[in-house]
């Protein structure tokens, strides 16, 4: 879209300026046509009907009939000046390759280590990795950033537990707090065993308040950065996390860096930071000696606008070495992403605020709604969750009973592998596609639907692509495509095509990847109808050009299955 404003300003600079309208403000006021029907880009012409004394639809015929534009055409709708692209301008344009962007580092997911993932934990990793994937294909230099929590109190449960606890006692904790303890096809992995640990001491420590005791002397030791009881948590919880990232590679998410909360501790980073809080002029103690800011000022209301940095004993606080990670992550990238659950958008704020009074530029946030079974919040510690292992198995299997009827000669192995791509594809895409801001309610049939707006749609286009250029061959490197020849579908998705990095852009910019996987969605309908009206074989051989075009399109969709997570296999 940027390529085709700065095509379009000068002969609108003289077009306007032809009319008599004054000044350049109207530059900013160029923008994407909000009906694709009417053009691509569009001028508002209410602010200059003053100046020239005449009607907003007048002002807009006077400057359409004045463009003299070398891309397309202008034609006058109401009040505004709509331009529309030539398809071969457009054509021009499906080859231009995102410039490089600059770095930026994208933190995501950061579960505690306490056992597997479960659905409700997944949106944060998926959405995070679709932001890793949709950057990169824009030309960003990322750095998918893991944000370990091996110091809290979650870890100190989970390592009080396995060192206090034997099997028969877990077991029988769980029975009697109604929490299931069968084996399952994943028992046999750390995330899904030890949890088992972390549940069980939970039911205990709420009827032995030595469990609580036992945990807090943990927790206070870590802080302290004691190494025997840091050495003590890894060995509990590294364990699990390497369980849940066994889980997030199965999906294709995958991070470049782990950085563990403890490392603000050990190397003195935290205590720098609280003794520079104390110059603040929004400094406060309290009257058990714990040192807090004093956010009113800064627009906090309620009863949050203390933000406590030191205990009064002189520890610090979890969100105080999130100050110290923001440090740190500063010196690693020019840009920052945060992707949070909405349950800390105040947290977010008072770290923010206090990263200011550091004079440390607080993270862009993105925060996503919750996901919830039908019967309310899933949790953990009280084993009410739906594992990501167990929902990618249901949707290999659901997926392998639709790919074995459409594909009956397939080996098995093969239609596994259909399977598993289509499953994990579908799972993933049925969360990027939803707004983050709006909650999602799983359920099993929308969690794997298979049917159109879905991934399986989007990779039977791609595998079509590929099926077609395996049969009609290479296009010639030489081949030069003829825009004039266009029209109808083929056309249609030319102009679907050439608008592939703004829409990429957009959808970044916007923090909205829902909206680059509806306009992945309406490729796919798109080439499938370009496919439909224009045969690439027919009787006569193979159309050079309608091939170029699907060859085109196949690139297009693998990108774009590439931004959104979504496996492009070759086969379905």
């Amino acid at each position: 879209m940027q390529a085709m404003i700065d095509a379009v300003l000068p002969s609108m600079e003289k077009a306007v300026q032809d009319v008599g309208i004054q000044g350049d403000f109207w530059r900013n006021m160029l923008s994407r046509s909000k009906e694709a029907s009417q053009g691509d880009l569009a001028l508002p012409c209410f602010p200059f009907a003053k100046q020239l004394g005449c009607s907003p639809n007048e002002v807009a015929q006077k400057i359409a009939d004045a463009l003299e534009l070398e891309i397309g055409e202008a034609i006058a709708v109401g009040p505004y000046v709509n331009i529309r692209a030539s398809i071969t301008w457009l054509a021009n344009q499906i080859h231009q390759v995102p410039e490089s962007k600059g770095s930026i580092l994208i933190e995501h997911t950061s579960a505690n280590p306490n056992g597997p993932f479960h659905v409700g934990r997944a949106r944060n990793a998926v959405l995070g990795d679709t932001f890793v994937r949709m950057h990169r294909a824009a030309g960003y230099d990322v750095t998918a950033e893991y944000y370990v929590d091996d110091m809290g109190k979650q870890v100190g449960i989970l390592c009080w537990a396995l060192e206090n606890l034997d099997e028969g006692r877990v077991h029988a904790l769980l029975e009697e707090g109604g929490i299931s303890s069968e084996t399952s096809p994943h028992s046999g992995k750390q995330d899904h065993a030890r949890v088992l640990w972390y549940q069980a001491a939970n039911l205990l420590k709420a009827k032995d308040a030595s469990v609580d005791a036992g945990v807090t002397e943990l927790v206070q030791l870590s802080e302290e950065a004691d190494e025997d009881i840091l050495d003590r948590f890894e060995s509990a919880y590294q364990p699990v996390l390497d369980g849940m990232l066994d889980t997030l590679g199965r999906m294709g998410i995958r991070f470049d860096s782990f950085t563990k909360e403890s490392r603000f501790i050990v190397d003195g980073s935290v205590e720098t930071l609280m003794g520079q809080l104390q110059s603040s002029e929004l400094h406060g103690v309290a009257e058990n000696g714990a040192h807090y800011l004093e956010l009113e000022s800064k627009g906090v209301k309620g009863k949050s606008t203390q933000f406590f940095y030191r205990r009064g004993d002189g520890s610090s606080l979890y969100a105080t070495r999130d100050l110290a990670y923001h440090e740190y992550k500063w010196t690693q990238s020019d840009r920052l992403l945060n992707i949070l659950g909405e349950d800390h958008k105040l947290q977010s704020k008072q770290v923010g605020i206090a990263l200011e009074e550091l004079n440390i530029q607080p993270p862009e946030v993105v925060f996503y709604a919750f996901t919830k079974l039908a019967d309310g919040k899933m949790s953990t510690r009280r084993g009410n969750v739906v594992y990501m292992d167990d929902l990618l198995d249901e949707a290999r299997s659901r997926a392998l009973e639709t790919v074995r009827e459409s594909k009956p000669d397939l080996s098995e192995e093969k239609l596994l592998q259909i399977a598993e791509a289509v499953g994990i594809s579908a799972t993933r895409f049925n969360i990027a596609r939803i707004s983050p801001e709006k909650g999602i309610t799983f359920r099993w049939s929308d969690a794997l639907s298979l049917e159109a707006d879905s991934a399986p749609f989007i990779m039977y286009s791609y595998a079509r692509a590929c099926s077609i250029q395996r049969k009609a061959g290479e296009v010639d490197a030489g081949f030069v495509l003829n825009p004039e020849l266009l029209d109808g579908t083929a056309a249609d998705l030319i102009r679907r095509l050439a608008y592939m990095n703004d829409e990429l852009q957009t959808a970044i910019d916007s923090r909205s990847p829902h909206m680059f996987c509806a306009w992945l969605s309406a490729l796919a309908v798109d080439y499938n109808r370009f496919y439909r009206d224009n045969y690439v074989i027919d009787d006569n051989g193979v159309n050079t050009q309608n091939l170029y075009i699907s060859e085109l399109a196949r690139e297009h969709l693998r990108r774009g299955c590439e931004a959104v997570g979504i496996i492009p296999i070759e086969e379905m």
